[in-house]
């Protein structure tokens, strides 16, 4: 974070300073962590309902943070006390951008792929200037101010991943960090048991291009039509990438390249086309990569750059289209750091790339938040990959028994389904049945494949 006194601090969350010294700098970051707390930082204490973090303010302060931001005062320790500590973090991240005048705010939203999508948008705005990006998916009401309060007086570009759970969702983060670029990936059925339907969906999502200015810049997706008919939703600059012949930023001559990546041809606006080797697996990175591309010349990026940058990718988001090589000649996709319908639908389309004529097994847990989808939308994965040829199809725990029902329905299915109760039992299962040549895919809504994903990953290592 930028150097700001104590002062300045509880002058921009409308706090009270309770003991230390006003004029003291915090230099260093800013954290919720007590055991991440650094020299200098700042301590962000929330009051849950298990744990309550105003009992490690003080160790906060021994450990070097120069205050701490808490809902009351904390006897010994220099403690700006306000009335929600969450809201207070963003008052501070949008008071931190507002003297960050040389900084270009991106914010990508979707239903699916936003995360894979801000990766690729920060690798290549990387090579334009120093840039902070969002870890993971921190990508909620406390995850975006944190990431804003990561940038410096040196940072020129802020990536922002932003989710939505409902209407004004987006208005409220983009109120906290006003984007000068907005992304739209895609519109679809994750999170739909909160948002009532895909029109809904659409709804709250295009808030994220309402909101830019004039003078700013929204990239949206050419493929899906609900995110193109935003353009009409927004007085800023609109650029389509997608391989629709309407795209701005387009890809042609799609070739497999093997091992689940692909090769394309960039057709960037004003600029000679460039040949594409995407090191990024899965076929639909190609529509992440190209809304990439469009950001990054946006930014001043050269076609070679953007070709070259696409081509050796590195610190993408753990979890997701991580394909690796075990010892034992097994093939693993751990792809499980989340699912919805459309991100299970890439990634079996992944497996059947990959595999290439070899014995496919798809590993599949719960997806949640669907509402009212929710079968429907488990039994459309099931039969997918049962139109793919999934040979080994297990689902992981009563809530995905669904998938096996929709691959059922397909007549001309010839493969082998199995309901697991647990982590642990698909990975017995799969120590007993696994052999050479198989490729296994790994997926499932947050944290319910992990464990799966993370056996195969040490194996490969021991063995």
């Amino acid at each position: 974070m930028i150097a700001l006194t104590v002062a300045e601090i509880t002058a921009a969350v409308g706090g009270t300073l309770h003991g230390g010294d006003p004029s003291a700098v915090v230099d260093g970051p800013v954290e919720y962590d007590s055991r991440k707390v650094a020299p200098g930082g700042l301590f962000v204490a929330f009051a849950g309902a298990k744990v309550d973090a105003h009992d490690f303010a003080a160790k906060a302060v021994a450990d070097g943070a120069v205050a701490v931001l808490g809902s009351r005062a904390v006897d010994g320790v220099p403690t700006i006390v306000v009335e929600d500590p969450l809201t207070a973090v963003g008052l501070l991240a949008r008071a931190v951008l507002a003297r960050l005048s040389d900084l270009t705010v991106v914010a990508i939203t979707g239903s699916s792929g936003k995360t894979s999508t801000k990766d690729l948008i920060a690798a290549l705005l990387r090579t334009a200037g120093p840039t902070v990006a969002t870890t993971g998916s921190e990508n909620n009401e406390l995850g975006t101010p944190y990431t804003v309060l990561k940038a410096g007086a040196d940072t020129r570009f802020l990536v922002l991943e932003m989710g939505s759970r409902g209407i004004g969702h987006l208005r409220y983060l983009c109120d906290i960090a006003p984007p000068d670029v907005s992304v739209v990936v895609n519109v679809g059925v994750a999170h739909i048991a909160e948002f009532g339907s895909v029109e809904g969906t659409a709804v709250a999502k295009g808030e994220l291009v309402e909101v830019l200015r004039p003078s700013g810049l929204a990239v949206l997706n050419a493929d899906d039509p609900r995110v193109a008919a935003m353009a009409a939703r927004t007085t800023a600059t609109v650029v389509l990438a997608g391989e629709s012949a309407l795209s701005d930023f387009r890809a042609t001559d799609v070739t497999d390249l093997g091992r689940g990546r692909f090769g394309f041809t960039l057709h960037v606006p004003g600029a000679a086309a460039v040949p594409v080797r995407l090191d990024a697996a899965g076929r639909h990175q190609i529509g992440n990569a190209l809304l990439a591309a469009a950001v990054a010349s946006h930014a001043g990026v050269d076609p070679a750059t953007i070709a070259a940058t696409l081509g050796d990718l590195e610190g993408l988001s753990t979890r997701r289209m991580d394909v690796f090589d075990r010892a034992d000649d097994v093939t693993v996709i751990d792809d499980s750091y989340n699912a919805n319908p459309a991100s299970m639908a890439a990634a079996l389309r992944a497996l059947a790339t990959v595999a290439g004529g070899r014995r496919m097994i798809a590993v599949l847990g719960f997806m949640a938040e669907l509402g009212e989808y929710e079968r429907t939308g488990h039994e459309e994965v099931g039969r997918l990959a049962a139109e793919l040829g999934v040979d080994r199809l297990v689902a992981v725990g009563e809530q995905a028994a669904p998938i096996l029902h929709g691959a059922t329905v397909v007549a001309s299915w010839g493969g082998d389904p199995v309901l697991v109760t647990d982590q642990e039992a698909a990975v017995a299962l799969l120590r007993d049945e696994l052999r050479p040549r198989d490729v296994v895919l790994v997926k499932g809504s947050r944290y319910r494949t992990w464990g799966i994903a993370d056996a195969l990953r040490a194996e490969a290592a021991s063995k």
